[in-house]
């Protein structure tokens, strides 16, 4: 793969040439040498063979998260390593990938429950995303243990509307107010299952080109950052215009 400066200078040279030759026709040095020419008598093709790779590359990405999409669709909406609220058999699933210490994902926590009071046919598969240290990965683990005693949702929602960074302390604290058995809990934290999650977590936040909490996938629709309640309820229904 060209290197970005020759990628660089190849396009600025480009920008340039008055006849079809292409960087083909030229060695590597050759192409700088004649860019820096270029560029010398012709400043301002910088900033456009800047815009045009980038252009270049953000459609190269676009492309291989809709191909990611396309192959992940099962994994990402019917994955049973992942929990699900809302209503289980909704006729289109909202996938949110989340970290509990994102203050914008705890604000994005009550659009979605915004969305799901008033559209209660939509399922919403939480991926557990602990990108912001210690204290978000000890949180994610312990949301996940808490499956295995049925309290998700509540332990899910009582650490969102955390006030502050959680951490283990925070975590346990939470945990208990809402009924959970610490020993089990912490036990349960070990579970292959746990790590699983996580691990396939990362991987499809990669593949999609997500790259920070919150992120959101509605169907072919991709929404990296903050939506709120009435962005969500027209990505569900594009989803269901389109069948």
């Amino acid at each position: 793969m060209p290197r970005p400066v020759t990628r660089l200078a190849a396009t600025a040279l480009a920008l340039c040439l008055p006849f079809a030759a292409t960087a083909q026709d030229f060695s590597e040095e050759e192409i700088k040498q004649l860019a820096l020419q270029a560029i010398l008598e012709n400043p301002q093709i910088v900033m456009e063979a800047v815009a045009i790779l980038q252009s270049r590359e953000e459609e190269e990405a676009a492309a291989a998260a809709r191909s990611s999409l396309t192959e992940g669709r099962d994994l990402l909406e019917r994955d049973p390593n992942a929990p699900v609220l809302g209503n289980p058999d909704g006729d289109v699933t909202v996938v949110e990938f989340f970290d509990y210490n994102c203050p914008y994902c705890r604000r994005a926590g009550e659009q979605v429950s915004d969305l799901l009071a008033r559209d209660d046919n939509v399922r919403v598969v939480y991926r557990e995303w602990p990108i912001l240290g210690d204290g978000s990965v000890f949180a994610a683990r312990a949301a996940l243990a808490s499956r295995a005693q049925g309290k998700y949702g509540a332990f899910h929602e009582a650490l969102m509307g955390a006030r502050g960074r959680v951490d283990e302390r925070i975590v346990l604290q939470i945990a208990a107010s809402v009924g959970l058995d610490l020993d089990q809990l912490q036990t349960d934290m070990d579970a292959p299952e746990v790590q699983a999650h996580i691990d396939t977590t990362f991987e499809l936040a990669r593949s999609l080109g997500f790259s920070g909490t919150p992120s959101f996938v509605v169907g072919e629709q991709l929404a990296p950052g903050l939506v709120d309640a009435d962005q969500l309820l027209a990505m569900v229904e594009t989803v269901r215009e389109g069948g």
